[in-house]
């Protein structure tokens, strides 16, 4: 078991790295798709730390929370695209 405990810990640091990483694209990006590109690694991101609680806990509860957060995910970006596509044709 601490050998599962501290597969969990090194994870839940490299999910940490990568949300901080994420973060500061969204914050320094350049363009709107840059920092659009990040809230989506942010929500896969919210995903993999669902996965990891939920392997860490046991309860499959959280991988209900990630699914929900992937399906809200897919219609923002769909919605993005749009909008995105809708902006480039109006300049």
């Amino acid at each position: 078991m601490i050998a599962m405990d501290s597969l969990v810990t090194v994870l839940s640091m490299l999910l940490t790295a990568a949300l901080i990483l994420c973060g500061w694209r969204l914050v320094r990006g350049p363009s709107f798709a840059d920092r659009f590109v990040a809230l989506d690694m942010l929500t896969a991101v919210a995903v993999g730390y669902a996965a990891l609680t939920a392997v860490a806990t046991g309860r499959g509860v959280f991988l209900d929370v990630g699914l929900g957060l992937v399906l809200v995910n897919f219609v923002a970006t769909a919605a993005s695209a749009v909008f995105l596509e809708r902006k480039r044709r109006h300049k």
